[in-house]
């Protein structure tokens, strides 16, 4: 019994760090280097996400950031479905998302986790990742803040899960939802302020 529970423990551990890994990779700096676009951690926010990457006038780097980062949440999801359990995929989907927002590699300073979360809804249920994905379209064209669309879709995205009777995601997205909004602190105050970037806007 002992075996196996440490069995089982020693898969989720290691569905864990898979995910992390595959969700630090900075699709974004990679992304910008490639296309001659600069440290992208000294452009306008200097966040590694694909906010930061239109600020450029890279409507192409913002698409191939926005692509990688919600793709490598995804596979992690997937590979986790596919090769083990669906608890080891919302581990490994989860872990992703924490490695993109804290990536080793660039000293645990990383992204929003916008386009990770997406992804990861999106392989986790499809449903609600187009349910998410709605929310924040209507947000961002009602308001014109890609932050706030963030923050509501992130909020009402729990509401989502229980609606549609997804409720063995409904504690992960509590999860999600806590570290966006900690992700957009500084955000949420600019918006208070009257002082965040409006889409489109360098």
């Amino acid at each position: 019994m002992n075996f196996e529970l440490t069995s089982a423990a020693e898969l989720l551990a290691f569905w864990a760090i898979t995910g992390y890994l595959l969700g630090a990779i900075p699709f974004g700096i990679v992304t910008a280097r490639v296309l001659g676009l600069g440290d992208l951690r000294q452009i306008g926010s200097g966040n590694i996400g694909a906010t930061n990457v239109l600020r450029t006038g890279s409507k192409l780097g913002a698409a191939l950031t926005l692509i990688g980062d919600a793709g490598k949440a995804g596979a992690a999801v997937l590979l986790a479905r596919a090769l083990a359990a669906e608890d080891a995929a919302q581990i490994a989907g989860f872990a992703a998302f924490l490695g993109h927002c804290y990536p080793i590699w660039l000293k645990f300073k990383g992204g929003k986790g916008v386009a990770t979360f997406f992804g990861l809804l999106f392989a986790l249920a499809w449903p609600i990742g187009v349910a998410a994905g709605a929310t924040w379209l209507a947000a961002a064209a009602i308001f014109r803040f890609s932050s706030l669309a963030a923050l509501l879709t992130a909020v009402m995205t729990p509401l989502w899960i229980i609606l549609m009777g997804f409720n063995s995601l409904f504690l992960l997205s509590l999860c999600l939802t806590g570290v966006i909004y900690w992700r957009h602190r500084e955000n949420i105050i600019r918006l208070i302020r009257g002082q965040e970037s409006k889409i489109g806007q360098k």
